[in-house]
């Protein structure tokens, strides 16, 4: 009678209780999001970002610490680098936030003493205009330019404005309704400063009468092409404008402005 052996199996060990993969993911992350917010902290303007994402890295860096301390993650490393970049990045995020508002803050002066330095400043034409421009670079902004007065800026540029003259425009002119009256007026822009001026942007308006009605400008094979290129130091330039005025009109009012950094000037020219 033969005996029958079972045969054995191989053994296994059993897993250990309270054994886990380990937790790196904190650690990781961190790492990932210090790198990006470190880099966000070198390029301008990208402060905003780089604060957000060094806090969350330093957040986390300092959570997978934790979990490295209880044996729950094994890149102990990795953690501590990514909360450090986490750190450096909140760092350039001040940084950045300071020297931003700095630089936009200088800008904000430049563009107000430019504005400022603009003003005009009223200049009467030889032998007594009507203007009431002081000496010794008095502001104007409030005195009555007439013809052949001279709006004179800080930066040497002067604008000045001649009498009205009739005008007859001929019949395809635009601009110039029948039964109106037409008038031209000749401005002159001369460049006592140091740098070259731009005239492409000079704007020339006029109202007419009392009741300050627009005066369209008339364009037509003679006049209507206003400023254009640019005038050197020493130099100036000279543009015809025509108008139209109602029949009865027996002023116009002439506005002139150098370009965006000047202040408009008026003059109050009778017809």
């Amino acid at each position: 009678m033969s005996q029958y052996t079972q045969p054995q199996q191989p053994y296994t060990p059993a897993q250990p209780p309270g054994s886990r993969p380990a937790r790196n993911g904190l650690g990781t992350s961190a790492l990932v999001l210090g790198i990006i917010g470190t880099v966000s902290g070198l390029i301008p303007f990208f402060f905003w970002l780089a604060g957000i994402l060094g806090l969350i890295a330093l957040i986390l860096g300092l959570a997978g610490r934790g979990r490295a301390k209880r044996g729950e993650a094994t890149n102990k490393g990795v953690t501590t680098f990514g909360a450090v970049l986490g750190l450096v990045a909140l760092i350039l995020s001040v940084v950045g936030a300071v020297l931003t508002f700095k630089a936009v803050d200088d800008v904000v002066t430049d563009i107000n003493k430019a504005v400022a330095d603009s003003s005009a400043s009223a200049k009467p034409a030889a032998g007594g205009g009507a203007a009431g421009g002081a000496a010794g670079g008095t502001e104007g902004k409030d005195d009555v330019l007439r013809e052949g007065d001279s709006a004179a800026y800080d930066d040497g540029l002067e604008v000045t404005v001649n009498a009205p003259a009739s005008y007859t425009a001929d019949e395809f002119a635009i601009g110039h309704t029948k039964g109106n009256s037409a008038y031209t007026v000749s401005v002159v822009i001369e460049n006592k400063g140091k740098e070259k001026f731009d005239a492409t942007l000079v704007t020339v308006d006029a109202r007419a009468g009392e009741d300050g009605v627009n005066a369209e400008q008339i364009f037509d094979g003679k006049v209507g092409e206003g400023f254009s290129g640019t005038v050197l130091p020493g130099k100036k330039i000279t543009a015809t404008y025509a108008f139209d005025a109602p029949a009865d009109a027996k002023d116009l009012t002439v506005e002139v402005g150098p370009g965006l950094d000047w202040d408009a000037s008026q003059w109050e020219l009778k017809l």
